[in-house]
């Protein structure tokens, strides 16, 4: 049987939403309309929960942390990247372009890449311990091609990857209606809610697991140690 809904609380949580859409605000975004069903989920178990346009601000293009010490004259991502690194759920959610991820899904994800090389209070690389998912909106193929995309480069760089971790919608291929649109279908999509629903439970419960544990247990996965030469049982090809 399953658990009863009320035992679940997950009050100290923090999650952030990446809205890669490319209008700005107030314009509507069609990705936002499913983001708001899986934070408004969360935040109904305890979760605080921010959700940042990046293109409301002067994000540079890049791959440092801070782009104005390598030449521009602006640069809003250490900001926001105070947000992002706060908190322990990540979901990078876009539209599809031409069958690919959006301009800003690829931007954001270079400046995410900024930071893989620093290091969290244990010696592990930064993103270690929290968690990483997918949202996908268009009326276009390529949903499973762009959250394989962002999937694969959250675990590259160190988020944990929860299962079922992406759900996206897509209308009529062509100049069908959009997700929000009037009579589109997207809201009522039972195979969206479900895989939304299925993804921020995934979200919410390895999020809780690796906070109430303390992470991912820090051996073997240490580059200072592995640079000092300890290579984790890993046998030695010298004495082979």
């Amino acid at each position: 049987m399953a658990d009863k809904k009320e035992q679940w609380d997950f009050t100290g949580l923090k999650a952030v939403f990446l809205n890669c859409t490319l209008k700005k605000s107030p314009e509507v975004s069609n990705t936002q309309g499913l983001i708001d069903l899986s934070a408004g989920l969360m935040e109904k178990h305890g979760v605080s929960v921010d959700t940042i346009r990046p293109i409301d601000h002067k994000v540079a293009t890049g791959v440092y942390p801070d782009m104005r010490e390598h030449g521009w004259d602006y640069d809003d991502w250490p900001k926001l990247f105070k947000t992002i690194i706060a908190a322990d759920i990540l979901v990078v959610a876009g539209p599809i372009w031409l069958g690919d991820n959006s301009s800003v899904t690829k931007q954001v994800i270079e400046r995410l890449y900024a930071h893989s090389a620093e290091r969290n209070r244990k010696g592990q690389y930064l993103y270690y311990g929290r968690v990483g998912g997918a949202l996908i909106t268009g009326n276009e193929d390529g949903v499973k091609h762009c959250t394989m995309n962002i999937l694969y480069s959250l675990q590259h760089i160190g988020y944990t990857i929860p299962p079922q971790a992406d759900a996206g919608w897509i209308g009529e291929i062509g100049p069908g209606p959009s997700y929000l649109d009037k009579d589109s279908g997207g809201p009522e999509n039972d195979f969206t809610n479900r895989n939304v629903t299925f993804m921020t439970w995934n979200l919410l419960h390895l999020a809780k697991i690796l906070k109430d544990n303390g992470g991912i247990p820090a051996y073997g996965n240490q580059p200072v140690d592995w640079e000092k030469g300890e290579h984790f049982d890993l046998p030695n090809p010298e004495y082979r």
